[in-house]
C-alpha cells in the first residue's frame, strides 16, 4: 500500500515546534505490516492544496497533520473540499462533542470552534476525545481512489487517534497486510566503511533479507527486515563476524548494557570526568536501575580539583601535562581508591577549540579503565568534532571499555 504523511504547519519549517510526526508514523505503520513512501512538510495554506493535487495521483493513502484548529489559518478540511469538490456540512454529532468539551471545562466554546465540527459530503468524523478537532476520514471512493485521513497535529490527540481510527480503515482498506520482522543492531568501535565491507557479500545472499545502515557519533547501526528466518540469519553473520562489537540488539542504550552487566555480576562502578564534564555519569543516570551498579561520580575539570579530590600528585601533571595517560591513570585509580567501588572510569582530554599543544591536538583524550587486581588500562584517541559530539564519542568509548571488560573481550587496542 503506497502511504504518504503530509505535515502542515509553518511553525515546523522555522523549527520552533520539533516534528516527531516522521519517526513515530514510520514505527506505528510497519506494526501494522506497512511502510511510508513519502513523508513531506509544508507551510499553511496553498501549499497544502498544491501538495495533496499531487499525493492522490501517486498514492493509496495519505495521512495529513494539522490545520484542523479553529484560527484562520486552519484550513485542511476546506481544502480538501474544494479538491475533491465536496461541499463541507456540519457533523451535529461532532458540534455536540465540541460544545460539551468547553461546557464541561467551565469554558465558554468561540463561534470559531464550530467549523472544527466541518467535514465533506461522504466523508467521516474520527473522534478525538483527548481534544477539540475531531480527524476526518474520506475513503477512497469520494477520494479519487485515495483515502484520506485528516488528523491533528499535536501528538497526544493524534496517537490515540491513529490506533483507535486510522489503522483498523487501514488494515480493512489493505486486506490484511503481513508484518515483517525488524531487528536493529548496534556496534560501536568500528568504522561505517569496515562494518559494511565485511558482512556485504554474505547479507546480500540471504533471501528475502532488506537491510541497511544508519551511522551515529560512536556507533554503527544495521537494520534488519524479512521473514524470521531471514532476520535471524542476517543476526547471525553479523554477530559471527562482528559480534565483540555489538553491544545491543534489543533497542538497549550503551549506558542501559553497562547498568544491566554490573548489576548482574554485582559490581560497582565510580567515575572521574574531565573534559566531559559528568555526561558519561549523565547518561548512566538517565536509565533505570542505575543505583544498582553506578556508585559515585567526580568532575574535576581544574588541575587543583584533580590533585584535591582524587589525590593525582601536582607534579605528575607539571611532568606530563593534565591530558596525558600518566594523569588518567591515576584519576581512575583515584576514583577507585575514594570510593571502594569494583571498577573506576577517568577522562581526560581537548574538547577545544583552544588547550591544545603540538603532540596534543583538539581532539586529544586518554581513556582509563582501574579494576582491582588488575593492571589500569589507558587508551588515547582522537576525536576532531564538536563539543558536544566530542563529550558523546568519548563517552560512549568510555562505557564500551567497561562493557568488553565485564564481557572478557579483549581491549581495544592503545592509539598513542
Amino acid at each position: 500500500m503506497r502511504i504518504e504523511v503530509i505535515n502542515t504547519g509553518t511553525e515546523l519549517l522555522l523549527g520552533t515546534t520539533l516534528n516527531t510526526h516522521g519517526a513515530w508514523f514510520g514505527q506505528a505503520l510497519f506494526k501494522l505490516g506497512l511502510r511510508v513512501q513519502r513523508q513531506v512538510t509544508v507551510p499553511d495554506g496553498d501549499a497544502i492544496g498544491e501538495e495533496i493535487k499531487t499525493a492522490i495521483e501517486r498514492s493509496d493513502a495519505i495521512l495529513l497533520t494539522g490545520g484542523l484548529g479553529p484560527t484562520s489559518d486552519d484550513i485542511t478540511r476546506e481544502i480538501v473540499a474544494e479538491i475533491l469538490e465536496r461541499e463541507l456540512i456540519v457533523d451535529e454529532h461532532a458540534l455536540r462533542t465540541i460544545e460539551y468539551f468547553f461546557a464541561s471545562r467551565g469554558y465558554e466554546m468561540a463561534d470559531s470552534n464550530r467549523k472544527q465540527a466541518l467535514l465533506p459530503v461522504g466523508a467521516e468524523i474520527m473522534p478525538n476525545p483527548n481534544g477539540t478537532a475531531p480527524g476526518v476520514y474520506v475513503p477512497p471512493r469520494i477520494g479519487k481512489g485515495c483515502a484520506l485521513f485528516l488528523l491533528p497535529g499535536p501528538p497526544r490527540e493524534l496517537h490515540p487517534m491513529f490506533d483507535n481510527e486510522v489503522a483498523p480503515r487501514l488494515t480493512a482498506l489493505v486486506g490484511g497486510a503481513v508484518p515483517q520482522e525488524h531487528k536493529e543492531l548496534k556496534f560501536t568501535g568500528i568504522g561505517e566503511s569496515d562494518f559494511h565491507q565485511g558482512v556485504d557479500e554474505e547479507l546480500n545472499n540471504v533471501p528475502d533479507l532488506e537491510y541497511g545502515y544508519c551511522a551515529r557519533p560512536g556507533e554503527v547501526d544495521c537494520r534488519l527486515i524479512g521473514s524470521e528466518l531471514a532476520v535471524a540469519e542476517g543476526e547471525k553473520i553479523l554477530k559471527q563476524t562482528f559480534g565483540e562489537y555489538c553491544f545491543s540488539d534489543d533497542g538497549k542504550t550503551m549506558a542501559q548494557v553497562v547498568i544491566d552487566l554490573f548489576e548482574e555480576d554485582g559490581h560497582t562502578l565510580a567515575i572521574a570526568e574531565s573534559c566531559t564534564g559528568g555526561f558519561v555519569a549523565s547518561r548512566l543516570t538517565d536509565e533505570a536501575g542505575a543505583s544498582a551498579a553506578f556508585d559515585q561520580s567526580v568532575v574535576t575539570y581544574s588541575n587543583a580539583s584533580k590533585t584535591a579530590l582524587l589525590g593525582v600528585p601536582a607534579e605528575l601533571i607539571e611532568e606530563h601535562g593534565s591530558v596525558s595517560p600518566e594523569v588518567a591513570v591515576a584519576m581512575a585509580e583515584g576514583a577507585l581508591e575514594l570510593s571502594n567501588d569494583d571498577f573506576g572510569i577517568a577522562i581526560t582530554g581537548i574538547a577545544g577549540p583552544g588547550g591544545s599543544t603540538e603532540d596534543k591536538p583538539v581532539g586529544t583524550v586518554f581513556i582509563a579503565l582501574a579494576q582491582y587486581d588488575h593492571p589500569t588500562y589507558v587508551v588515547r584517541r582522537y576525536h576532531r568534532r564538536s563539543r558536544k559530539d566530542f563529550k558523546f564519542v568519548v563517552s560512549q568509548e568510555a562505557l564500551d571499555m567497561a562493557r568488553r571488560r565485564m564481557l572478557e573481550f579483549p581491549d581495544l587496542q592503545d592509539k598513542f
